[in-house]
C-alpha cells in the first residue's frame, strides 16, 4: 500500500503541478460524494481561466506602454482630447469621472494626462491635496464613495445551510439507501399496514436526514471558519495621508484622491499616479509578464495595483480603486481557484479509495451470501417458487444492509477529518498569533527538522535604541543621556551627524492628529532618528536647508544606503551610512576629536575596528556613518560615490533579546529540532545573540556569508550539518543552505523573513514564515504562515499544533479502520454462518454518523499537549500511516 500511496497519491506540501493534482484525482474512481470530498481542493479549470485571463490583461497591458511610449515622443503634435464631464460628477465637486481616471492609468495615457494638467491638475480636479492629502470632514467624502467606489473586490458569496444540505444529499449510497427505504415502506404497507410496516422503511429514511444535517452543519461550519481566516489574509495596513497627518489605514478604505506612501515590498494598492519620491522601480510581472523591473518617475507616473515596489520609496495618488483595476477584476478570477491539496489530504484520499474498493467486495460478497442463505431456506421448505411480501422485504433488507456496508466501510471522512483538523489548527492558530496561508503548512510543519531564523525581530524585540557612539574618534555610552554628547563634540561635527541622519534615511518624523511627535520607519531608522532629536536636532529644519538630488535606499547586497544633497552654501554632499566594516573600508578621512577632517591611518583604522568588535562583543547592532563632498557635478542619473569617504563615525544600536526565546529555543532541541540564526549582522553581535539565545553551543559554527559562498561542494557537506550561525549573509547565501538542507541533507526546513530579499528562501523553504509586523508585502506573499507578533516563541507553538494535526489524524485513522474492519467482519462472518445480519441498516448509519462525523469532530479537534514536543519530527522518511 505505502508504495502504490507515494506514487499515485504523492503531492509536495508546495509547488505541485497541476497535471499532478488532476491526476491522482482520476485515480479515485468512483466516490460516493464527489461534491463533498473535493469541496475544498484546488478548482484546477478556474486555474486555467485565471492563466488566459492573465495572458489577456499581460497583453494588453504591453500595448498600452508601447503607445505611451509613443505619445511620449509626438506629445506635441496631438491636439487636446475631448472630454465631457458626466452631470452627477460636477454636481458631486468633482472635475473628473471614474471611467476616464481608469483609462489614462491602464492605460498609460500620456495625452489624457497631460490633457488634464499632469499629476497637479488631477489632484485639483479630485479636490485633494498631494501634501494634505483627502479632508475627510466633509459631505464631499461620502460623495467621492459614491462617485468612484471603494477599494474592495468581488468576492463569491457565502454558500446557504441548505446548499451544504443538498450537496451531502448527493452522497450516492445514500441515495440508493432512500430508493430502499421508500420501497421498504410500500411493502411493508402493503404486508403489514399501518404503523407497523412503516417501521423499517422510517427509520432508515430518519438515519438518512439524520446523518445528512450532521454532515451538512459540521461542512457548514468549515466554511465559515476557511471565510474568516481568508479575510484575515487580505487584511493589508498601509500610510497614508489624510487631513494632513499620516496614519494606517486598510487598504480597503482608500478612495481616489488617497496619497499613499510606499517603500520597498509594498504592493501597490489600487491604480494611481507618482507625486514624488526616488529611486523607484516596481515589479510588473504579475501583471504584465515582464520581468524587468520598471522606474517610476514624473516622466512616467503610471502605477498599477497589484504590482510591487522592488526599490525605492514615493507618494503616490490613488484614481482608481476595487474592481475598476485590472488587478480586481484578476482576483475575482483567482479567488476561485481554491488552495491545492495537502499530501495528507491525498495519502487519505488514496487510503479511502483502496478501502472503498474492498468495502464494496465485501458488500456484494455479504448480499450474495445473504441471499443465498435465504434461496437456501425456500429449497429447504419447497417454496422456492412460492415469493411473499415478507420474502421481498427480506431482499429489500439485505441490499439496503449491503449498501449500508459500504457507506461504512468506505472512509469518506478520512481526508475530510484532515481538512477539519487543518481548519480548526488554523483557527487556533490565529489566537496564537499566526496566521496560516495556506493549509498545507499546518502539517508540514509538524514534521520541520530545522528552522533558519532571522535575529532582528524574530529573536530579538525589534525595538532599537543608540547606547554607545563613537563620534569624532571618542567612545561615549549615551544610553542614559545622549544630550551630554553635544558639548563634547565640536559644533561642526554635530552639524554633519545631524544632517547625516536626518536626510540619509528611510524613515520621518511627523505630528499625529493630536499634534504629538511621532517617528516613522524600520526599528533602526527610527532609533537613530530618536538619537539625533535627543542631540537637539530639527528634522523638518534640516531636511528644507537642503535639496534632495539623488537617494539608494538600503539594499540587502550592499549593505548600505545613500544620499546627495544640494548644500545652501553651494556645492553637493554624498552621505552614506551601512554595515561598520563596508562602510569604513570605503572611508580614507576620518574627522578627529577636534573637528578636524584627517587620514584614516593604519591607527586610527585599528582604533575603530576595535571599537566595533567591542560593540559587537556587546551584542550591539553597530552602523558607520560617513560623507564625501562632491567635487564634480553629479546628475541624478550617477550612483552615489562608493569610495572617497570621510569617517563621522558608528554607533551602537542595542536590540534586546525578547522574553522566552531562550526557552524556546532548548524546547526546539528537546523536541529535535535544529534552530540555525541568519542574519546581515556582525558576526561578533550574531555570536553574541546567539549565544544568548542558546542557539550557538560549543560544538556549532558561525561563518560569515562571504566565506559560506567560496566553499566547495565537499566542504559542504562536512560545513553545514554544524552552522549554527550564518552572518553578513546575503539573500543569495540564505537560499543556498536552505536549498541544500532540503535537497542534499533532506531536511524540513522553516525559513523566517520578513525583507524583499527574503522572498526566494520563503518560496524554497518547505515552510515560509514571514513577520507580520516588520515583514514586506512581498516576504508575507511568498510565505506559508505569517507570524503576526513577529515573535520566535509563536513559531514553536505553529510546530506544535502541527505536530497535534498529525497525531490527530492518526488516532482518527485508528478509531476509522478498527470500527469499520470490526462491522464488515461482524456482518460477513454472522452472514455466512447464520444466514442474517446483526447490524441492520439503521444501525449502520448511526455507526457511520459517529464514525465520519461525530468521530471526526471529537478526535481530529484535539489541542497540542507538551508532551508533542518531546518527541522526535515525523520528518520526510516517516509518514503518519507507517
Amino acid at each position: 500500500m505505502e508504495n502504490y500511496l507515494n506514487e499515485n497519491f504523492g503531492v509536495q506540501p508546495k509547488h505541485t503541478s497541476d497535471e499532478v493534482l488532476g491526476r491522482w484525482r482520476k485515480l479515485c474512481g468512483v466516490v460516493k460524494n464527489p461534491k463533498r470530498r473535493f469541496r475544498f481542493t484546488a478548482n484546477l479549470s478556474k486555474r486555467y481561466e485565471a492563466a488566459a485571463m492573465r495572458r489577456t490583461n499581460q497583453e494588453k497591458l504591453r500595448i498600452a506602454v508601447l503607445v505611451s511610449k509613443a505619445a511620449i515622443q509626438f506629445l506635441l503634435g496631438v491636439s487636446p482630447s475631448d472630454y465631457t464631464l458626466p452631470e452627477n460628477v460636477k454636481d458631486a465637486g468633482f472635475q473628473v469621472c471614474a471611467d476616464e481616471l481608469s483609462s489614462i492609468v491602464e492605460g498609460h495615457d500620456v495625452k489624457k494626462l497631460k490633457f488634464h494638467g499632469d499629476v497637479d491638475g488631477l489632484a485639483e480636479k479630485l479636490s485633494t491635496s498631494t501634501t494634505d492629502g483627502l479632508n475627510t470632514k466633509t459631505d464631499q467624502f461620502n460623495h467621492r464613495k459614491e462617485i468612484y467606489g471603494i477599494n474592495k473586490f468581488a468576492e463569491a458569496k457565502l454558500r446557504s445551510y441548505w446548499i451544504f444540505v443538498w450537496e451531502a444529499l448527493q452522497d450516492m449510497t445514500l441515495m440508493i439507501l432512500g430508493v430502499c427505504a421508500f420501497m421498504s415502506l410500500i411493502v411493508g404497507l402493503a404486508v403489514e399496514g399501518w404503523p407497523l410496516g412503516a417501521h423499517d422503511g422510517l427509520g432508515i429514511v430518519s438515519s438518512i436526514l439524520l446523518v445528512v444535517f450532521v454532515t451538512a452543519t459540521s461542512d457548514y461550519r468549515q466554511s465559515l471558519q476557511f471565510r474568516d481566516l481568508d479575510k484575515e489574509k487580505k487584511k493589508i495596513s498601509i500610510q497614508v495621508t489624510r487631513n494632513g497627518f499620516r496614519q494606517k489605514l486598510s487598504i480597503y478604505e482608500l478612495v481616489p484622491g488617497d496619497i499613499v506612501h510606499l517603500g520597498i515590498g509594498d504592493q501597490v494598492p489600487a491604480d494611481g499616479l507618482f507625486v514624488s519620491g526616488f529611486s523607484v522601480s516596481i515589479d510588473e510581472s504579475s501583471l504584465t509578464g515582464e520581468s524587468e523591473p520598471v522606474m517610476v518617475s514624473s516622466e512616467n507616473p503610471f502605477m498599477l495595483s497589484g504590482t510591487k515596489i522592488q526599490d525605492g520609496s514615493c507618494k503616490m495618488m490613488i484614481t482608481t480603486v476595487g474592481m475598476r483595476t485590472q488587478w480586481g477584476k484578476l482576483m475575482a478570477t483567482l479567488s476561485e481557484g481554491g488552495d491545492d491539496e495537502t499530501p495528507l489530504q491525498v495519502k487519505l484520499n488514496g487510503v479511502a479509495t483502496i478501502i472503498g474498493k474492498g468495502g464494496l467486495f465485501f458488500a456484494v460478497l455479504t448480499f450474495a451470501v445473504l441471499v443465498q442463505g435465504m434461496l437456501s431456506h425456500k429449497i429447504q421448505e419447497g417454496t422456492i417458487w412460492n415469493w411473499s411480501g415478507e420474502d421481498a422485504m427480506g431482499l429489500l433488507e439485505f441490499f439496503a444492509i449491503a449498501v449500508t456496508i459500504v457507506v461504512v466501510a468506505v472512509p469518506e471522512g478520512l481526508p475530510l477529518a484532515v481538512t477539519l483538523s487543518l481548519a480548526f489548527a488554523m483557527k487556533k492558530m490565529m489566537n496564537d498569533k499566526a496566521l496560516v496561508r495556506h493549509l498545507a503548512a499546518c502539517e508540514t510543519m509538524g514534521s520541520a527538522t530545522t528552522i533558519c531564523s532571522d535575529k532582528t525581530g524574530t529573536l530579538t524585540t525589534n525595538h532599537m535604541t543608540v547606547v554607545k557612539s563613537c563620534i569624532c574618534m571618542n567612545v561615549k555610552d549615551v544610553s542614559t543621556n545622549a544630550s551630554s554628547l553635544c558639548s563634547e563634540i565640536p559644533d561642526s561635527s554635530l552639524k554633519l551627524l545631524l544632517q547625516t541622519i536626518f536626510n540619509n534615511t528611510g524613515g520621518e518624523v511627523v505630528a499625529n492628529k493630536d499634534g504629538k511627535r511621532v517617528i516613522l520607519g524600520s526599528p533602526t531608522e527610527t532609533a537613530l532618528l530618536e538619537f539625533a532629536l535627543s542631540l537637539g536636532g530639527d528634522f523638518h529644519a534640516e531636511r528644507q536647508a537642503t535639496k534632495t538630488i539623488k537617494v539608494e535606499p538600503f539594499n540587502s547586497t550592499k549593505k548600505r544606503m545613500g544620499v546627495v544633497l544640494q548644500l545652501p552654501e553651494g556645492g553637493m554632499r554624498a552621505h552614506t551610512k551601512g554595515a561598520s566594516e563596508i562602510v569604513l573600508a570605503a572611508c580614507n578621512k576620518v574627522i578627529n576629536s577636534d573637528g578636524e577632517v584627517v587620514p584614516l591611518d593604519e591607527e586610527s583604522v585599528k582604533h575603530l575596528n576595535l571599537t566595533i568588535d567591542q560593540f559587537a562583543n556587546d551584542a550591539l547592532r553597530t552602523l558607520c556613518l560617513a560623507y564625501i563632498d562632491l567635487e564634480n557635478k553629479f546628475s541624478p542619473d550617477d550612483s552615489v560615490p562608493v569610495s572617497g569617504y570621510t569617517c563621522i563615525g558608528i554607533v551602537g544600536i542595542k536590540d534586546p533579546v525578547r522574553p522566552g526565546v531562550k526557552e524556546s529555543v532548548a524546547l526546539c532541541r528537546s523536541a529535535g529540532i535544529t534552530v540555525r540564526m541568519v542574519t546581515g549582522d556582525n558576526i561578533n553581535t550574531a555570536k553574541a545573540i546567539a549565544r544568548e539565545c542558546g542557539i550557538l553551543t560549543d560544538d556549532g559554527i558561525a561563518i560569515e556569508g562571504p566565506d559560506f559562498r567560496e566553499k566547495k561542494m565537499e566542504d559542504l557537506l562536512e560545513l553545514i550539518p554544524k552552522i549554527q550561525v550564518m552572518a553578513r549573509s546575503s539573500p543569495l547565501d540564505k537560499h543556498t543552505l536552505v536549498k541544500h538542507l532540503r535537497t542534499t541533507f533532506e531536511e524540513v526546513v522553516a525559513v523566517t523573513g520578513d525583507g524583499t530579499n527574503d522572498a526566494p528562501a520563503l518560496h524554497e523553504a518547505d515552510i515560509g514564515l514571514a513577520m507580520g509586523i516588520a515583514g514586506t508585502e512581498v516576504a508575507k506573499e511568498s510565505a506559508d504562515v505569517i507570524i503576526l507578533d513577529d515573535n520566535f516563541s509563536t513559531i514553536v507553538t505553529v510546530a506544535k499544533w502541527g505536530r497535534s494535526v498529525y497525531i490527530n489524524i492518526q488516532k482518527f485513522v485508528q478509531f476509522q479502520l478498527t470500527v469499520n474492519i470490526v462491522a464488515l467482519i461482524v456482518n460477513f462472518s454472522s452472514a455466512c454462518l447464520t444466514g442474517t445480519a446483526p447490524l441492520t441498516a439503521v444501525q449502520l448509519l448511526w455507526v457511520n454518523m459517529i464514525m465520519d462525523t461525530l468521530g471526526a469532530l471529537a478526535l481530529a479537534t484535539e489541542p497540542p499537549n507538551e508532551e508533542l514536543m518531546k518527541r522526535a519530527p515525523v520528518g520526510k522518511e516517516r509518514e503518519f500511516y507507517q
